[in-house]
């Protein structure tokens, strides 16, 4: 099981993605935006995080880079998880910081194998 931080606006997304990683036995802890993302992460060190793009205020992009290049998070793994499908948005996502790109809806196998991966799960 692993603790997974997930940053998202919308109330949709989030009540169907926090049903997905719960069933498949991880501990959801949700945001709405993403300073307040960044905040939650460094005080409640999550194993993993999952980034929309298209927040209020900071977008993921930036909160992205921020969380990767911040000493206290740093090693947690943010997987983007967007609507935006296009390659640009995606090499753009990975150069922040990003250890992966998933365009929604993800399939519950995929995302969950991929969470699997980078927490060691």
């Amino acid at each position: 099981m692993a603790r997974i931080l997930l940053i998202e606006d919308s109330p949709t997304d989030t009540a169907v993605l926090t049903q997905l990683l719960e069933r498949n036995g991880h501990q959801v802890l949700t945001s709405g935006s993403a300073e307040d993302g960044i905040e939650l992460c460094k005080r409640e060190m999550p194993d993993l995080v999952l980034m929309d793009v298209i927040l209020p205020g900071m977008n993921g992009f930036q909160a992205t880079r921020a969380l990767s290049r911040d000493a206290a998070t740093g090693k947690i793994p943010v997987v983007i998880v967007s609507t935006k499908n296009m390659e640009a948005d995606r090499a753009w996502g990975l150069r922040q910081g990003a250890k992966d790109y998933i365009v929604k809806p993800p399939r519950e196998d995929a995302l969950v194998a991929r969470i699997n991966e980078l927490v060691g799960g």
